[in-house]
């Protein structure tokens, strides 16, 4: 972080944005300061555009101000039930920029808070400065820069979160049973934010986090999955899962993958703890992919099958087979209870839990083209993010394992790239589709047309015949008689 003066954060604020809230608050003779994020990232040297204003008075009666003095190229939304209201407009966020951006400025009177223990919504009353930095989550957050001109630039600092800043502290302003009572989802916010600045949470609050972990039933999916979200991308996300399974909220969230956090013994063999082994898979995929969240969800659950496919063999010791395939039938439900999108992001995780053992077993045997075709067909456009996911998952401490299956991988990756450069979609897509064999056998969609399809797909990936028209016509046939369909008067040439 970088230390600041009154001086310095007058200097720093000194934008049209501010300028304009401060004659603003001036002519209506009210007391104005930016608070929150935007106060600790100026510190941090964090890049931070949401900007939060607290006025002693009505945030709305500045905004609206605020909006007549911007004239017609500010927008004004007003939300009276909840006393806010929010300006947005095309300006320079700082004052030599050379471009022009969107700023949007949320506008709240300083109020105090109550809660009733059954909700998270408050009962408001009007309040002082110091009313509402006592109802921030964090000192951290709980900073204030006064905006008005004849204290433009001082900071108000009741929580000392300057020095929790410098040493990387997460902690509450008043006392936290209080603060994550009231309001559960600040548990989630508190690791969230500790992950996101790689900070540590104090003990006093940490100690709360354990004490109200069952209170965070009362939230929603829709806001639980936003913090998950991220926290999953941070740059070091395994740092929040720690947190959130020892203060005990991962096993009320993500009870699936808690299950994982054992090691059982038998006849002297041991399995590895599947927990960390999925932290550490999410941590070297974090290092290679920094904007594909859904890439990071499949890293979490690539192996929450396990528990349910555990066997043990007195020849082989444990077992987990089929885990991929279970573990992907559990990701429905795991995406519906935290809310998250049931569409094309989950069924792409799901493939991806599915799929991820494949390489792994290509890259233990003989590397064969077939092989490699087979798990393009499979896995499409996302063969790129399946082999990431794989090669993290390699996380072996032997290294010469490691490095061998690395380079098992290497050739892998070869061979597909050597398949898409025979435009492999063209080799793979078998030239008779399903409407053809319903029309050319009286059928109608069913069984038989799925067996007919899957007939010709097995021949072309496996490289039995070539993707032609006449031998698959000849395939088709033979397959087509052996399912005692009528074949009479089907010509195999010029279909």
């Amino acid at each position: 972080m970088r230390y600041l003066s009154d001086a310095d954060l007058a200097q720093i604020i000194n934008q049209d944005v501010f300028l304009n809230i401060s004659e603003v608050a001036d002519s209506l003779g009210v007391e104005c300061y930016v608070v929150g994020g935007y106060v600790r990232d100026l510190f941090l040297e964090r890049e931070n555009k949401d900007i939060d204003v607290v006025v002693l008075g009505s945030g709305i009666q500045v905004a609206e101000e605020l909006k007549r003095k911007l004239g017609r190229k500010a927008h004004l939304s007003v939300f009276r039930n909840f006393g806010t209201a929010q300006v947005k407009y095309k300006g320079k966020f700082k004052k030599n920029a050379d471009e022009m951006e969107e700023i949007v400025v949320e506008f709240v009177g300083a109020r105090k808070e109550s809660y009733r223990h059954d909700s998270r919504k408050p009962i408001v009353e009007n309040g002082t400065l110091e009313d509402d930095q006592n109802r921030r989550d964090f000192t951290i957050n709980a900073m204030a820069i006064c905006l008005n001109k004849d204290r433009f630039g001082e900071l108000v600092d009741p929580f000392n979160g300057l020095d929790d800043l410098e040493d990387g502290i997460i902690r509450t302003p008043l006392d936290p049973d209080i603060t994550f009572d009231d309001d559960p989802l600040r548990m989630m916010r508190c690791v969230r934010f500790a992950t996101q600045l790689n900070f540590y949470i104090e003990d006093e609050t940490f100690e709360a986090l354990r004490d109200y972990a069952e209170r965070i039933r009362i939230i929603s999916g829709e806001r639980i999955q936003e913090e998950l979200n991220k926290i999953l991308m941070a740059p070091f996300p395994s740092k929040g899962f720690y947190y959130l399974r020892e203060c005990g909220l991962l096993n009320i969230l993500l009870p699936e993958l808690c299950a994982l956090d054992n090691v059982e013994t038998r006849n002297g063999r041991s399995h590895k703890n599947n927990y960390y082994h999925t932290l550490e898979v999410l941590e070297n995929v974090a290092k290679r992919s920094s904007d594909n969240l859904w890439l990071r969800w499949a890293a979490v659950l690539h192996d929450i099958g396990k528990p349910k496919c555990k066997r043990w063999d007195s020849l082989q010791g444990w077992t987990f087979h089929n885990h991929n395939y279970v573990g992907a039938k559990m990701v429905e439900n795991i995406f519906r209870r935290l809310k998250l999108p049931l569409d094309i992001k989950m069924k792409y995780v799901q493939k991806l839990v599915d799929l991820h053992m494949r390489p792994i077993v290509i890259a233990d045997e003989e590397v064969t083209d077939s092989a490699v075709r087979r798990l393009l067909n499979d896995a499409g456009d996302d063969i790129d993010d399946l082999m990431l996911l794989c090669e993290a998952d390699i996380t072996s401490k032997n290294s010469q394992r490691k490095q061998m299956f690395l380079d098992n991988f290497k050739t892998v990756r070869e061979k597909i790239e050597d398949l898409k450069q025979r435009d492999y979609k063209r080799l793979l897509q078998p030239c008779i589709n399903g409407n053809e064999i319903m029309e050319m056998f009286h059928l109608k969609p069913g069984r038989e047309v799925g067996i007919l399809k899957q007939a010709m797909k097995d021949a072309v990936l496996d490289n039995q015949v070539a993707n032609e028209r006449e031998p698959l016509m000849q395939l088709l046939m033979k397959k087509a008689q052996s399912l005692g369909l009528d074949t009479n008067g089907i010509q195999l040439k010029n279909q």
